[in-house]
């Protein structure tokens, strides 16, 4: 029996280079200065990490969850996944994947990868408010990164 899976996708083309969005990424100490999805990270950049990552989805509802970093490449991807309680139940994997299409602009991919058991009772969690909380980081980091310094 495979266990139910369901991928949350979204992009932004920002007009920056890859390396800047990579400062701002992975500057966690400033995520409640502009993120309005993920406000709190705390934690080593390295794999093998567990990090303390809080979000708000626009409801207003909270949530905090430890995932372990699973990849980390430099101006290109940071992956980490997480679970709820155990394995198979409720387990996410985020990625943030930076495309360089020029010296003039990066597509920023943020996904998640949702498998589990629980994941057909959580659609309308993900589809909808995981959705547009995404959409509003993807916005934020937009400007941050677009910014004149």
């Amino acid at each position: 029996m495979t266990k139910p899976r369901k991928e949350l996708r979204t992009e932004a083309v920002i007009h920056a280079s890859a390396a800047r969005i990579w400062e701002i990424l992975m500057d966690f100490n400033s995520y409640a200065n502009w993120n309005p999805f993920i406000f709190s990270i705390n934690g080593k950049q390295a794999v093998g990490s567990t990090l303390t990552v809080k979000l708000q989805l626009p409801d207003g509802m909270g949530m905090t969850m430890r995932p372990k970093v699973i990849a980390v490449k430099d101006n290109q991807e940071f992956r980490w996944k997480g679970r709820l309680l155990i394995p198979g139940l409720f387990d996410g994997e985020h990625i943030f994947e930076l495309r360089e299409n020029n010296e003039l602009s990066t597509t920023f991919i943020q996904r998640e990868l949702f498998s589990g058991i629980l994941v057909p009772l959580f659609r309308n969690l993900i589809d909808v408010k995981t959705r547009i909380g995404f959409e509003a980081m993807n916005k934020q980091l937009k400007d941050q990164a677009e910014k004149i310094t």
